[in-house]
């Protein structure tokens, strides 16, 4: 499937939604725990997209459209997040998040990007040249293992209560992006 910047959107802008749903108001048990060693926990996850959300990726699109390959994108510090929402609650990271990316895709449409624009080029520190197209699709995908990322740590609490189920459990299997 190429990219299509009105399906991008689409599922850009239900991200908030959906974790909001799944997280807000669980228990501290669900939210605070994670898959063992230097997994993060769901609340953690949260933070990070909150601190994707305000430095990496409008930031990085501007660069696209202001510099294109001249200027490199900044380095995303992606540990950053554990100190910047250190001891924020769940429900202000979950509403911070809700602001940030409603105010992000504003300002994207307000863009009116079309197909020369979303083939522009910026220069990523490791990847090289990358296509604005990328970056958005990059975007939605990075949303997409986060999500799969929580649902995984969340099932992984029930991992030893399942009993014989977990055979037919995949995502008690699956060493995703934390891995476990």
């Amino acid at each position: 499937m190429e990219q299509n910047l009105e399906q991008t959107l689409a599922l850009l802008g239900r991200t908030p939604s959906v974790l909001n749903a799944l997280l807000r108001d669980l228990p501290e048990e669900w939210t605070t725990r994670n898959e063992g060693g230097d997994t993060w926990t769901p609340i953690e996850v949260v933070g990070h997209l909150v601190h994707c959300e305000r430095g990496d990726w409008l930031s990085r699109a501007r660069i696209i459209l202001e510099s294109g390959e001249t200027r490199t994108f900044d380095k995303l510090d992606r540990l950053g997040h554990l100190k910047e929402s250190a001891g924020v609650p769940l429900a202000g990271l979950l509403d911070e998040y809700s602001r940030l990316r409603a105010k992000n895709l504003e300002e994207l449409l307000a863009w009116n990007l079309g197909p020369a624009e979303l083939a522009l080029r910026g220069s990523h520190p490791a990847f090289g040249a990358v296509t604005l197209s990328q970056l958005l699709a990059a975007w939605t995908v990075h949303d997409m293992t986060h999500l799969h990322q929580i649902a995984r740590m969340l099932a992984w609490q029930y991992r030893d209560t399942v009993g014989p189920w977990s055979a037919y459990l995949g995502v008690l299997h699956c060493t995703g992006h934390s891995g476990s």
